[in-house]
Formats: structure tokens, sequence, C-alpha cells
């Protein structure tokens, strides 16, 4: 019974191992999966690296603008974004900046305390906390109600006004009413002691 049995589960088998290949070979072909897109091809470069910080002395949470490559101070912190990434607004939020931060301590030596990524989706992730002030990023922008900060090159290149030239001492042409000019005839009466 046992030998009849298997030959009839091994028939069994064979035939819908038969009918599964008819079927896989019937079916049309699967489309070739779209190509992926180049890494980093979407993410977009901005100008401005918008940063939230917290004073845990008075509990005030301040927003402040950065350019990037620019330095601003918040409290004891020297804040210095280096590039800020962003994806298109059709894509799923991805913020992340590379961010230096340096303190300035009461000797008034600066040291740097922090150096790497800060993620905005992340905030806790990589924040400077620091005694007195923490530091975070919240989003990267393409422009900011902040005026931009004069560039270094564009301040040599503006021709500075002419000055005035001071002219030489002259002898005045037209007396004043009332001053009479020394006679250059008379001695000299003043003391040169």
């Amino acid at each position: 019974m046992s030998f009849s049995y298997s030959i009839s589960a091994s028939l069994a088998l064979a035939a819908g191992l038969a009918v599964s290949t008819v079927a896989f070979a019937a079916s049309p072909e699967p489309a070739a999966p779209a190509p992926a897109p180049p890494a980093g091809a979407d993410r977009v470069t901005n100008a401005v690296a918008e940063f939230a910080g917290i004073d845990k002395i008075t509990g005030r949470i301040i927003t402040f603008d950065v350019y990037i490559d620019e330095t601003v101070q918040f409290g004891a912190l020297q804040v210095t974004p280096r590039v800020c990434y962003s994806r298109p607004q059709t894509e799923e939020p991805k913020t992340d900046s590379f961010v230096e931060v340096d303190e300035i301590t009461l000797d008034r030596k600066i040291r740097r305390i922090f150096t790497g990524w800060m993620f905005a989706e992340s905030p806790g992730l990589n924040a400077v906390e620091h005694a007195v002030y923490d530091v975070w990023l919240k989003a990267c922008k393409q422009k900011s109600d902040v005026p931009a900060p004069e560039a270094e090159s564009t301040k040599a290149e503006v021709p500075k006004p002419a000055a005035a030239k001071p002219k030489a001492a002259t002898a005045p042409d037209v007396t004043e009413p009332g001053v009479t000019e020394p006679d250059a005839s008379d001695p000299d009466t003043t003391d040169t002691n």
C-alpha cells in the first residue's frame, strides 16, 4: 500500500509541476524594472541653513538663519554651516547639513566642540548639546529674510570715492576788512624765548 501510495503521490506531484510549467511559460514576460536614479542626483543644494537654539538659562528657543560658509554667534557658540542639502517637495523630506560649531571660552579662546552632519528629521541625533546652549538644524532654504553678507571680493572691487586733496597753503588773495597784513620790511617783534 505504501508503494502504490508513493507512486500516486509522485504522479500527482509530476502532474502539478507540468501544469505550473505550462502556466509559467504561457504568462507574459515581466516588464524590466525601471533603472534606479543615481545616488545624490535628487538632492537640492541650498544657500541658507535654518537652525534653532535654546538658551537653557532663560528657556528661550530662538530660530536663526545662517548663509553657507558664514559664521553666526549664538550665545557662546559660533555656528558655521558648510553645505545644506534637501530634497524636492515631491519627495520624502531629507534635510542635512555639514556644520562646524566653536565655543568661545571664558578666557576668550575659540575651541571646536562639533564638526559633523546634522539632520533636520532627526534633531536629537547630532544636535550640539552644550552646558548652556543647544543648537540643531531645522531646515535648508534657498533664501532668507536676513540680508546676505557682503563677499570679500565685492568689497575690494568697489572703487573708493576720490578724496578731496587738501590745497597747498597759499596767501589769501583778498584780505578781510579790518585785518592788516604785516609788512615784510617791518622788524620782527615777536619774542623768540
